[in-house]
C-alpha cells in the first residue's frame, strides 16, 4: 500500500508549509510524503526559517524544497492548512485540518523557534494518526 501524500499549504508557501514538508520529510517520511504549496508565489524560503532548520536539525531546505503554487501538487489524500486565514481553494482530499499558526515571519528566534517545535509535535501526532 502507497503512503499518504500530505500538502501543507499556506498563503505564500515561503515559511510555515516549507518547515513542515521539511519536518514531515525528517521525521514521518515512513507514515506519509510531505509537500507544500501557496496561493501565491514568493521568491526564496523565508531566509529565517532556512537558518534556524540548519541550526536545529541540520536541515538545508533550500537544497530539495523552492515556493511552488498548488497546481504543481500531485493529488493529496491530507491537506494541512498552516493557519493563514485564508480560504484556500478546494483541493480534493480524504482529510482537511487548520494547524492555526501564527506567521513567525520578523518576529524573534524565540518565536520562530516556538513555532518550529509545534510543527514538529504536529507531523509527530499526524504520522501516528496515519498509521
Amino acid at each position: 500500500m502507497s503512503k499518504p501524500k500530505v500538502a501543507f499549504i499556506c498563503v505564500h508557501n515561503s515559511c510555515r508549509s516549507q518547515i513542515a514538508e521539511a519536518l514531515g520529510k525528517h521525521f514521518a517520511a515512513d507514515f506519509f510524503e510531505s509537500y507544500s504549496a501557496g496561493t501565491e508565489l514568493k521568491d526564496c524560503i523565508n531566509p529565517d526559517a532556512v537558518r534556524l532548520m540548519k541550526q536545529l536539525y541540520g536541515i538545508d531546505i533550500e537544497q530539495s524544497q523552492r515556493p511552488k503554487l498548488l497546481v504543481e501538487l500531485p493529488p493529496i489524500e491530507v491537506v494541512v492548512t498552516m493557519g493563514c486565514n485564508v480560504d484556500c481553494p478546494y483541493l480534493p482530499c480524504r482529510r482537511r485540518e487548520d494547524w492555526g499558526l501564527p506567521d513567525p515571519t520578523g518576529k524573534s528566534d524565540e518565536e520562530f523557534i516556538s513555532v518550529i517545535q509545534t510543527i514538529e509535535t504536529k507531523i509527530v501526532q499526524l504520522a501516528e494518526s496515519l498509521r
